[in-house]
């Protein structure tokens, strides 16, 4: 239900239990969720390192991950069949040394179980850079037809309140068409997790009431996402108290599908994305959860490098539901 998302997920997941690659595995915050993940028994964490590594770092940290599976890269069975796949995958783009060597990377190497089904999802970016999380996703994984690139979504969660919040990671100055395709793919990740969809397109502009470059942009996407879902409640632009408040939606908007109650935003670019989503975090007292990886074959997530091991911890469950 609306009012307990992770609780449905949970309940999602049982015995259907997911392998999630943890590639940070020597992060304390990392072996915190892993071990919470390893005791539920919904989720099966997977932790990539050295092992030795691995085992002091449990250890310094007073945490048991005795029955949680933890791979080295570099001495894996199946490395050299995973390094001749990635070759295949990259399409003339890396050699067989290339892939020996980009396969030492965590981030490479989990990606790489998970495209050849070894796992289903990954959660990585507690101590790697967003770019660091994305490129092996991108260039392995990749996108689904018809999605020209990822985007990063949050969900923002606050009392009985779910919204979700769009792009808040990825794409700096999105098209028309990338924001459509944005827009499209949030409602998507809303419905995955109970959220019936509502989307605002955002601008500093409410229905023309400001007529420029950028506006127009958000007008032209908002065409082209009634296009690709006819029948998602959508609209815009928007100026963010016309979305989400339905008095000024009356008089700003009155004509239109949203009325106050959106609770899909998707943001003119990534600067205000990012903004957004911390302002109504630290301000606002919202939880973030994500970001959510949007459009990709099979799920990939990043965490901030300030997350904590509960937000790994939640994370890796709904990367596992992401799966499903």
């Amino acid at each position: 239900m609306l009012m307990d998302l992770f609780a449905e997920i949970k309940k999602s997941l049982s015995g259907r239990r997911k392998t999630i690659i943890l590639p940070e595995g020597t992060d304390k915050r990392v072996l915190e969720a892993a071990s919470r993940l390893q005791e539920e028994g919904l989720v099966k964490p997977v932790l990539l390192g050295d092992e030795t590594e691995v085992s002091e770092a449990a250890t310094e940290a007073g945490i048991a991950i005795s029955e949680i599976e933890v791979i080295n890269p570099a001495s894996a069975l199946y490395f050299e069949e995973l390094a001749e796949k990635f070759v295949e995958r990259r399409n003339g783009k890396a050699s067989l040394e290339q892939a020996h060597e980009q396969l030492k990377d965590v981030n490479y190497f989990g990606t790489m179980l998970v495209y050849t089904g070894r796992a289903d999802g990954l959660v990585s970016g507690a101590a790697h850079s967003t770019a660091d999380t994305v490129r092996p996703a991108l260039q392995i994984i990749k996108t689904k037809p018809g999605i020209s690139r990822t985007s990063g979504a949050f969900i923002m969660m606050k009392g009985k309140e779910r919204l979700v919040f769009a792009d808040c990671a990825i794409t700096v100055a999105p098209t028309a068409q990338e924001l459509a395709e944005i827009a499209v793919e949030s409602a998507k990740t809303a419905r995955a997790f109970g959220v019936d969809p509502h989307v605002a397109m955002l601008s500093f502009s409410t229905k023309g009431s400001a007529v420029t470059e950028e506006t127009e942009k958000i007008a032209e996407a908002v065409r082209i996402a009634q296009l690709l879902a006819p029948n998602l409640p959508l609209d815009g632009e928007f100026q963010f108290d016309a979305a989400y408040v339905p008095e000024i939606a009356a008089k700003k908007a009155p004509g239109s599908v949203i009325q106050g109650n959106a609770n899909i935003y998707v943001f003119p670019s990534l600067e205000a994305g990012n903004i957004g989503y911390k302002i109504a975090e630290r301000l606002g007292g919202y939880e973030a959860i994500g970001p959510i990886l949007q459009g990709l074959n099979a799920p990939v997530n990043d965490l901030s490098r300030g997350c904590s091991a509960d937000d790994v911890y939640k994370l890796a469950l709904l990367t596992a539901a992401q799966s499903l």
